[in-house]
Formats: structure tokens, C-alpha cells, sequence
């Protein structure tokens, strides 16, 4: 009996959490066509840039790294305030070969090789900190395209003496390949061309990404610089920003193109990947942002639903499995209550309409790419899938919270032809 009634309290529970997150991306999709749009500072003319240090963490990355240099060399920006700093961390293939080629051309490349320390996204970075000489750290991955603008767009926004980091929008490059990356596109477009810039639109937590990105050198340093034992460094660092003080800005104009995943296994492993990560730092920051006097309430509210975004599809996948057991107990009679029901109605249509429908639909048609929302139904599909790939990830988080298992970075995989 006792089960029963657990059993039924949790259907509610998954009920109460759906409609929250569907009030939340409601919200955001009417304040994105509605509200007071907050721009970043691209209107402001600077005469005096920082400077800034490039850094583009590689393993085994012969496939795409010339390409990104050949970029990055021609970024409009005064090349005497400017480094480049490509890692090579670990690589066996022909990365430190190219890096080392561009190197002797430009004085500016100041190649990174790790071989002897921790492999990883955050150790390279922190190592790439205690090299570089520069006021920003810019990142990118080494599958992106970066514009030739793109600095100075995030450059300003420094300009503002609040800001620790800024992140800038993400635009799939490979969107032709197939069905899925046609789906990515989309989820992308919904991700920043809403989520990001509403959360910036209503003082909330724009989240810095991790590439396409840049944050003051310094500060990371004074904050502990990043914590090789994450999988998801960047969202650690917005957590630590925001906890100090600190603000992210979200710049929807300084797009940068990127190569998505092109096969369903390795989005698999992306995904679940992601979801460890966040979820280990939804355990260690849920708590001290709460209790903050640095964070304003709206911030609280927004930062504690967005920690938890990679641990509800846990909840929901489980909240399935419970109702699935309630039907073949037969128990199923709590959902004759009227008043349940039109609940459960409203909270299935969070993720059924108004998260996919109004906040990707709305993407689309900001975008410019109305012929994209043929593709809507389709993220159904995406869903249970990514639910199921996040509830791995999910598990993971908890395994490692109870033994301290070490964590291992697992690059994901390069599709683009090699030059």
C-alpha cells in the first residue's frame, strides 16, 4: 500500500515538474516574439582592444585543423594584441605536424603540446592559462569556422565591467548532411536563438558554452581556473561567475559555425556525455547557489531549473516505467479524477507543443527558415531519444558522486573531409 501511494506521488510529481519547465519555455518564447529585446554592445566603437589569446584545444584533430588556423588567421583583429594558442593534447595523428607548420609562418601561433599531463578539455585549458599573457581567453573548438568579426563582436562586450564571460551563438555547418543533423540544426536554432538570448532578455543565466566563447584570464585564475574532474568545464564556470558576482553576456550576433554529429552513435555518446557533466555540477553548486546573497532571486529560480535540465529526462523516463507498472497493478484510477487529468493534459503538452512547436517553431521563422518547421514532428523521435541517452548520463553523474571514479574525456567525432 505504502508503494502504491509513492508510486502515485511521483506521477504527480512528474506532472508538477513538466508544467514547469513547459511555463518556462512558454515564457521564453513569448518574451523572444513579444517582449524588449536586450542587445550585447556591437554598437559601441572601440579604439582600444584587449588583448586576447585564441585558444583551440585538439586531439587528433589532422581532419579539421588547418582548417580553423587558416580562419583564425584572417580574423579582423590587430594581430600585435593577439595569440593564438592551438593545444595539441596527446594527439597520435598528424596535429602536432600541422600545428607546428603553421607555427614557423606566423610568430602569433604558439603551439601547445601536452603529452605528459592529464588529457582533457579543462587541464588543456588551464595549462593554455598559465602560457598566455593576454586579458581574454576566446575558445574554440577545433571543428568550428569562426567569421572574420567574431572578436571584435565579443571583444566589447568586456567594455562593461560586470561581465566575466560572453558566449556567442552556435550555427551547424553540416545541417545537408541527413536527417539528424537537420534535426540539430533546428534544436540549435531553438537553443540559442530563444533559450539564450530570452535569458539574457530577462536577467536570468545565459550559460557560457565552452566554445564560441571568451572570459577574462585572470578572474578564471582567481576562481580556481577549471576542475579537470568535469566533463562540462564550461558550465562549471558560468556557476562560479554568477556565484561571485559576476555576469554572462549572450551575443546572438557573433555566430560561429560548427560540425555537428552526422551519426546517431556518436550524438549517443555527445549526449550522455553532456549530461554527465552538467549533472556533477548541478550536485556541487545547487546548494551554495540557493544560499547566495550574489545571486538575485529571478537568477535562483532560472539557475536551479537550468542545473536540473540534463536530470529531468531521468525523472520522466522513470515517471513512464511508473506508470507503466501502475497500469498492469491496475491502479490506474487516480486518473479519473477530473482535475488530475486536465494537468496531465497540460503537462504532456510541455514537451508535445510548447517546447519543440512555439520555441523551435519560433526559431525558424526568426531565422528566416520557415521550411525547417516541416521538421518539427520529428523531434518526437529526438525526445525518447535524448531522453534515453541523458537518463545514461544521469546515471553516470551518480555513480561518480558515490565512489569518486575519475572522469575520462572522450573527444567526439570529426566527419569533416581532410584537406
Amino acid at each position: 500500500m505504502v508503494i502504491l501511494i509513492f508510486l502515485k506521488a511521483y506521477i504527480v510529481f512528474i506532472v508538477i515538474l513538466t508544467i514547469i519547465y513547459m511555463v518556462r519555455h512558454f515564457v521564453f518564447t513569448i518574451n523572444r516574439l513579444c517582449g524588449e529585446q536586450r542587445m550585447c554592445y556591437q554598437d559601441i566603437v572601440q579604439s582600444d582592444y584587449p588583448t586576447i589569446s585564441v585558444v583551440v584545444p585538439m586531439h587528433n584533430e589532422e581532419k579539421v585543423a588547418a582548417n580553423i588556423l587558416d580562419l583564425l588567421i584572417k580574423l579582423d583583429y590587430p594581430k600585435d594584441k593577439m595569440d593564438i594558442i592551438p593545444i595539441n593534447d596527446h594527439s597520435t595523428d598528424n596535429t602536432k605536424q600541422i600545428l607546428d607548420k603553421y607555427a614557423e609562418k606566423y610568430s602569433y601561433i604558439k603551439p601547445l603540446h601536452r603529452y605528459n599531463m592529464k588529457r582533457g578539455k579543462p587541464a588543456a585549458l588551464n595549462d593554455a592559462l598559465e602560457i598566455s599573457d593576454k586579458s581574454i581567453m576566446v575558445i574554440f573548438d577545433a571543428d568550428y569556422l569562426p567569421p572574420k568579426g567574431i572578436l571584435k563582436e565579443m571583444a566589447v562586450c568586456f567594455e562593461n565591467p560586470e561581465v566575466g564571460a560572453v558566449m556567442g551563438r552556435v550555427v551547424p555547418v553540416n545541417t545537408s548532411k541527413n536527417i539528424l543533423t537537420r534535426i540539430l540544426d533546428i534544436e540549435r536554432s531553438g537553443g540559442y536563438q530563444i533559450d539564450q538570448q530570452a535569458r539574457y532578455n530577462l536577467l536570468l543565466i545565459p550559460q557560457y558554452g565552452g566554445t564560441v566563447g571568451g572570459f577574462k584570464r585572470e578572474l578564471c585564475i582567481q576562481l580556481g581556473k577549471f576542475d579537470p574532474r568535469f566533463l562540462t568545464e564550461d558550465t562549471d564556470l558560468t556557476f562560479r561567475l554568477y556565484l561571485n558576482g559576476w555576469k554572462v553576456v549572450y551575443a546572438n550576433r557573433a555566430e560561429c559555425y560548427e560540425e555537428v554529429p552526422e551519426v546517431w552513435s556518436v550524438r549517443a555518446r555527445q549526449m550522455r556525455r553532456w549530461a554527465r557533466g552538467h549533472n556533477q555540477v548541478m550536485f556541487r553548486y545547487l546548494l551554495p547557489l540557493l544560499t547566495s546573497k550574489k545571486v538575485s532571486l529571478r537568477e535562483k529560480i532560472d539557475g536551479t531549473l537550468l542545473l536540473f535540465v540534463y536530470s529531468v529526462p531521468f525523472f520522466l523516463l522513470l515517471g513512464i516505467i511508473v506508470s507503466l507498472t501502475l497500469f498492469f497493478l491496475g491502479e490506474t484510477q487516480i486518473f479519473t479524477n477530473f482535475a488530475l487529468i486536465s494537468i496531465f493534459t497540460a503537462g504532456c503538452s510541455a514537451f508535445g507543443n510548447y517546447a519543440p512547436f512555439n520555441q523551435i517553431g519560433l526559431a525558424c521563422f526568426l531565422d528566416g527558415s520557415t521550411y525547417r518547421i516541416r521538421l518539427l514532428p520529428l523531434l518526437v523521435f529526438n525526445f525518447y531519444f535524448n531522453m534515453y541517452c541523458a537518463s545514461l548520463g544521469f546515471l553516470d553523474s551518480i555513480i561518480d558522486l558515490l565512489t569518486g571514479r575519475a572522469t575520462l574525456w572522450a573527444k567526439t567525432e570529426r566527419f569533416r573531409e581532410k584537406m
